[in-house]
């Protein structure tokens, strides 16, 4: 990168461990806070597949390899997530979840902010009933 290159949300949170330690986080919150359950509950017992779809999902969205699409081709959230009965609660719960893994993993705030308002407008294109 040259001194004239913007860093991406990838590099700054921490490349693809980074990455991989946010989408952990992100699924222990949700695994064990109540606020969360109704999303939990939309997951499969087992994580493991979701963790890493999200790791491949955020890897490229934050500007690192596009693994998501080299695995699975274009990720087509809002079709992959028609299945699923998303409302204003649930786009908040998932939220909540990546705020309190950002909070915990205490990633700086301009990185944290930054991610957060584009994750924001994604979990509303989401939303498929009032």
């Amino acid at each position: 990168m040259t001194a004239f290159e913007p860093e991406t949300l990838y590099d700054l949170i921490g490349g693809d461990i980074g990455v991989r330690r946010l989408v952990d986080r992100f699924y222990d919150v949700m695994d064990r806070d109540p606020a969360a359950r109704v999303i939990r509950d939309m997951h499969p017992d087992d994580l493991g597949e979701s963790r890493d779809k999200l790791h491949e999902f955020l890897s490229g969205w934050m500007g690192g390899p596009a693994l998501y699409q080299e695995k699975r081709g274009h990720p087509r959230l809002r079709f992959r997530h028609l299945p699923f009965s998303i409302g204003d609660a649930e786009a908040a719960q998932w939220l909540y979840c990546m705020n309190e893994a950002l909070r915990e993993l205490q990633v700086p705030h301009a990185a944290a902010q930054r991610l957060m308002q584009g994750l924001t407008m994604t979990a509303r294109h989401m939303i498929n009933r009032e």
